[in-house]
């Protein structure tokens, strides 16, 4: 008998009828206490060569519906070589249709990376000799929020990611990030920690990634819409980073996120913050042009339309890291679906290719470090 679940760390499904292989009605779960849902991972146990017909029956209703175009979900055996597989969306239902060679086999919207990996990973790289590990302070339901610093040069350069717990490429690319940072003789991460200081908070939202949420914490809060107005109360994810920003100060911000519908990576700037100048102007497009040199993954014709001028909303973090400190600040967007620049019909856009995406980010960032003032 075919047994379907999703009660473990990162989890998102509800069952409808599991009776019916061919005919398995499932739901995604919204974000407790706010309507968003799109992120989806479960697990089937006893469907090895059976052929399966799984029907997310609402995800008409989904947070973002463009996403559910020219989608393909991920599957896996081991829960580390996630794989691509069709998906077709009608205008109501998203239906997968797989036929597992294994007993159990997870499928998810985009490669999970669970609280339980986050911690054994920051266990791992925080020995590094270049590392400094603090906790910053606790999350609504006690998780530790862990903030890595780097270097000791003048420019105070931050990274953080997974503000949006279900967007988990940006915990992929943490991991790449980190990796080559702590590389014995890497030239690149030499030359960034001689020059600047680095901030790292590798997750934002540890609550949402462990309810399996897509935008939200414990408490509800899109953390990417609270950096203006964030409480202890309710978002002291972004309370905590933010204050450290303030007794520190901010010379580059890069906020490290996934994008439902645009199928490439690409970068947002602060264009509609109302200090918005040509001089954020050329330091946005310098970055940009040295990424498009270095990164084959990278493009710059698809991405978000500008904002109206002093119109940005500044809650948002690169909006209001740009006007608080004047700085080179954006955001990143990778994608959940393959990426339509080098795409790979096996895997997709996939952790290892976010994860050398980053690398390619932290040669920028050394070329770049110099101009930043």
């Amino acid at each position: 008998m075919i047994k379907i679940s999703s009660d473990f760390d990162s989890g998102n499904i509800a069952v409808v009828d599991a009776n019916d292989p061919n005919d398995i009605k499932l739901e995604i779960k919204s974000d407790g206490k706010a309507d968003f849902y799109q992120w989806f991972y479960y697990q089937v146990d006893g469907a090895s060569g059976r052929p399966l017909t799984m029907r997310l029956m609402n995800a008409h209703g989904a947070s973002y519906v463009d996403g559910w175009k020219d989608y393909r979900a991920v599957a896996s055996y081991d829960g580390e070589e996630w794989f691509r597989i069709d998906a077709a969306f009608d205008g109501k239902e998203l239906t997968i249709k797989h036929q597992p060679e294994q007993d159990r086999i997870f499928y998810a919207y985009f490669a999970p990376y669970t609280t339980e990996r986050y911690r054994s990973y920051i266990a791992s790289i925080q020995s590094s000799p270049v590392l400094s590990h603090e906790i910053l302070g606790q999350t609504l339901d006690g998780q530790d929020i862990s903030y890595l610093r780097a270097g000791n040069g003048p420019r105070q350069m931050w990274v953080i990611a997974r503000q949006h717990p279900g967007e988990t490429m940006g915990s992929w690319w943490i991991e790449g990030f980190l990796n080559k940072l702590t590389a014995e003789g890497d030239e690149d991460a030499a030359t960034l920690m001689e020059k600047a200081t680095l901030h790292i908070v590798p997750c934002m939202n540890l609550d949402g990634a462990k309810r399996g949420h897509l935008r939200t914490n414990a408490a509800g809060i899109d953390l990417n819409r609270a950096w203006q107005n964030t409480t202890m109360e309710k978002s002291p994810e972004v309370y905590l980073v933010r204050e450290r920003m303030r007794e520190i100060g901010v010379d580059f911000f890069l906020d490290v996120h996934g994008d439902e519908a645009i199928p490439n990576n690409f970068l947002d700037s602060a264009n509609g913050i109302p200090s918005w100048d040509d001089v954020h102007a050329q330091r946005f497009e310098r970055f940009s042009n040295l990424l498009l040199e270095t990164s084959a993954d990278f493009q710059t014709k698809d991405g978000y339309p500008p904002s109206a001028p002093g119109k940005a909303n500044l809650d948002i973090a690169n909006s209001y890291v740009a006007e608080t400190w004047g700085c080179l600040s954006m955001t990143l967007e990778m994608p959940f679906k393959d990426a339509n620049v080098n795409p790979d019909q096996k895997y997709g856009w996939s952790p290892a290719r976010c994860r050398n995406f980053a690398q390619e980010h932290l040669t920028v960032m050394a070329k770049i470090v110099d101009g930043l003032r």
